[in-house]
């Protein structure tokens, strides 16, 4: 019987607490009983000068019975356990679906209906009156209750599955025999539960499936690591790990396979690889050897095979890859690996595709969920986990190079033949391959274009991973993560090789320009945008070579010393991009509004004019809008990529970028000039909403474009930003009266109108159009 939303919140966990107290005692008590059998019964039987039937029976008879008191004492103490650790774990889950129900679906206005089967539906009440209509926001609130509140319920119902599961084991269904499986958590029981279904194979049914990654999702994250290696260690080790996966993926992803099927297996992908990161962490408690990590580079070049008889086998690597796609990998464990790969890709970039099947239509292999991808290349699939694991991408990025053999071995004083992978994989003669199992990808150009895009938009992530500190798919909004010294040089680095070759990250779609060709990398100028919109202070800086030491244009940490003109070329080539465009333009509108509120609010020994000051801080960050207009328009009328459509959509998911740049601003608060009043934090709604009208502005049609009028609405949307920033400013000053405020707002509008013209022309002729 599935545990149901209303179990959950009604069952009275004090009467389990009660039987855990009662279990500890008859767990003590039988402790206590079954060491006087032992040390007293038992060894003065042992003692004994036994005759007769009394050295067969008797002995034995009491052996038995001392035997029998310790079973008990560890069957009763494997009942404690696992009800000591279900009971904890339930109040835990019982106290969130509380919260969620009482606290959060309440201040949502939303109602909480059961409706069966471990599952729940939320939905606004209706009010007399009310028009009913909801906002994005309020509805995207809305699912994102319901999704934790069923999360929540999906949890408990594996831990009471768990806990009676494990109970009947400990009991054995033998009144006359105790001392069956013997758990000392419930993390056992359950660890021993995953392991079971997993030796099953491709013989589970839908639902073991569905039971096995419900087990893994909601154990694999323990900060001690005890589950994760358990499960790891169960399967049989590194070999037997990587034919499992192959087997279910292959299962899930054959042509013969129901979309249940492929469903569950994509699952099983996102928790193994999350387990997987779990167990290889060397800073916990519990985790596997470093065995494990050699082993896997070893197994990386050899074909894993899972059936006898079995003639089309894949690469280690292939088999691997599928699940570092998924979870944050301790460097220590990751990085060799990629290192490895990327080196046994540019001695051979097609050594891991020859065996890969070929079908119609594509399958996704190793790789079910199917993103950038079929996982035949493990290059896309390590760079991948890369972007999902910050201390290793930073340090695959930014320490030199170690050299491996093809076993996976260190070569000594072995060279790789360059620099760093910043410097290999933007070479012009990298090879990226189309990693897809479709048939005809070759014969469809567009097909087979875009295939060419997964490599290189998984290196963006990679980066985005290693100069951020976060994930690249993170939407945290929590604490900034300071730039470390390696991070911001790594930015430099990557400003100064695309600000000096543009051309890498072109994207020409249509004939109107035929002398330019397409660049190798283009599919990675989101990431780029959300690099640049994360280092907004430093590419601020870089406009008008500010001091290094500016408290005006701080930075977040180590500073990036960006080149001004590698900073601009740069920005033109990424803004192309409607993402990198968006995140660029919100980051930016952002910043400036921060700098703009200190100028005003805050304290200054400057003797300069305030007007003066508050132009100087605008200016920047107008200049960037103004190369941001012009990429805009190169995007649209010279090379067809995208639309202003596209370019304003883009921008709808872009306000974790005003949240993150204001918290920068917050954590820099305590070390730069004090300022009056609380920080910008208050003021993140309004300056989004200044922000999508700036993009939505910005536009230009076939009109405009033949009149010469090209950025006359950006520039516009420049000054409205820039009004903006300071009306945000004097919201909490009452110290400036009203003639002060409007010069002020003349002084920001005009510092914008030059930036914007500035950047905007700046763009055009380093582009050339």
């Amino acid at each position: 019987m599935t545990l149901t939303y209303t179990d959950l919140i009604d069952v009275d966990l004090g009467k389990l607490g009660t039987a855990v107290s009662d279990w500890k005692k008859t767990v003590d008590n039988l402790k206590r009983l079954s060491e006087s059998a032992r040390t007293g019964l038992q060894a003065k039987s042992d003692a004994a000068q036994w005759a007769g039937v009394n050295a067969t029976v008797t002995r034995e008879f009491i052996a038995k019975t001392a035997k029998e008191i310790a079973d008990l004492h560890t069957e009763a103490n494997s009942v404690y356990q696992v009800l000591d650790d279900g009971h904890t774990e339930l109040v835990s889950l019982q106290k969130q679906i509380t919260n969620a129900v009482h606290k959060d679906a309440s201040n949502l206005g939303v109602r909480v209906e059961d409706i069966g089967g471990g599952k729940v539906r939320c939905f606004f009440q209706h009010i007399r009156g009310d028009s009913d209509e909801r906002t994005q926001e309020q509805l995207d609130a809305r699912q994102e209750l319901e999704n934790r509140i069923n999360d929540i319920l999906s949890h408990a119902a594996e831990i009471d599955d768990s806990v009676a599961r494990a109970l009947a084991k400990s009991h054995g269904n033998d009144a006359h025999n105790a001392g069956h499986s013997a758990y000392e958590s419930l993390n056992d029981a359950e660890a021993e539960r995953a392991v079971e279904l997993a030796r099953k194979g491709d013989e589970m049914s839908d639902a073991e499936l569905r039971e096995l990654n419900r087990l893994l999702r909601f154990n694999s994250r323990e900060k001690d690591g005890e589950f994760a290696t358990q499960f790891y260690q169960g399967l049989g080790g590194p070999e037997k790990t990587l034919q499992f996966y192959a087997e279910m993926s292959v299962d899930g992803t054959g042509a013969d396979a129901t979309k249940t099927r492929l469903d569950e297996v994509r699952d099983l992908q996102k928790v193994m690889g999350y387990t997987l990161a779990n167990a290889t962490d060397p800073d916990h408690k519990y985790h596997l050897s470093d065995d494990w990590n050699t082993q896997f580079r070893r197994l990386g070049t050899q074909e894993i095979g899972w059936e006898r008889g079995q003639m089309s086998k894949p690469f280690g690597y292939q088999v691997l890859g599928g699940l570092l796609r998924y979870g944050n990998y301790d460097a220590r464990f990751l990085t060799p690996i990629a290192e490895h790969i990327t080196q046994l890709h540019k001695e051979d970039p097609y050594r891991f595709l020859m065996n890969k099947p070929a079908g119609s239509p594509d399958g996704y292999g190793f790789n079910p969920s199917g993103k950038l991808g079929s996982g035949n290349d493990p290059l896309n699939s390590v760079l991948e986990a890369l972007g999902h694991s910050p201390e290793a991408s930073e340090k695959f990025f930014t320490q030199p190079p170690t050299a491996y053999n093809e076993d996976g071995t260190v070569k000594k004083g072995g060279d790789v033949g360059f620099k760093s992978y910043l410097d290999l994989f933007t070479d012009k003669d990298f090879e990226w391959t189309i990693d897809t199992n479709d048939s005809n990808v070759m014969a469809d150009a567009d097909k087979s274009q875009k295939a060419l895009t997964f490599g290189p938009e998984a290196l963006g992530h990679a980066l985005e991973s290693a100069t951020t500190g976060r994930p690249y798919d993170s939407d945290d909004t929590g604490t900034a993560i300071k730039h470390t010294e390696a991070r911001a040089h790594l930015v430099h680095d990557i400003v100064d090789k695309f600000g000096n070759d543009p051309e890498l990250l072109r994207h020409n779609e249509n004939g109107d320009l035929d002398s330019e060709e397409t660049g190798p990398l283009y599919a990675m100028r989101g990431s780029l945008g959300d690099i640049t919109a994360e280092y907004m202070g430093d590419f601020q800086r870089a406009m008008y070579e500010e001091d290094p030491n500016s408290e005006l244009f701080p930075t977040f940490g180590a500073a990036a010393e960006l080149d001004t003109g590698h900073t601009a070329r740069f920005l033109g080539a990424v803004g192309q991009d409607p993402d990198a465009y968006a995140s660029i333009t919100t980051a930016q509108q952002a910043y400036t509004s921060d700098v703009v509120h200190h100028v005003i609010n805050g304290h200054s020994d400057s003797t300069a004019s305030l007007d003066g000051r508050v132009g100087a801080a605008v200016t920047p960050g107008a200049t960037i809008a103004g190369i941001m207009s012009d990429a805009r328009a190169d995007a649209i009328y010279d090379y067809h990529t995208a639309s202003d459509k596209e370019f304003n959509e883009a921008a709808a998911d872009k306000q974790k970028w005003v949240n993150r740049i204001l918290g920068m601003g917050i954590e820099k608060a305590g070390e730069r000039v004090p300022v009056l009043g609380a920080p910008l934090e208050w003021a993140s709604e309004d300056i989004q909403e200044s922000i999508m009208k700036s993009i939505e502005q910005d536009t230009v049609d076939d009109a405009q474009r033949e009149a010469g009028n090209m950025y006359a609405n950006g520039r516009d949307a420049s000054l409205d930003s820039a009004r903006s920033a300071v009306d945000l400013a004097l919201v909490n000053n009452q110290d400036i009266n009203p003639a002060t405020a409007e010069d002020l707002r003349r002084a920001a509008r005009t510092a914008a109108g030059l930036g914007h013209e500035s950047g905007a022309q700046w763009n055009s002729e380093s582009d050339g159009s």
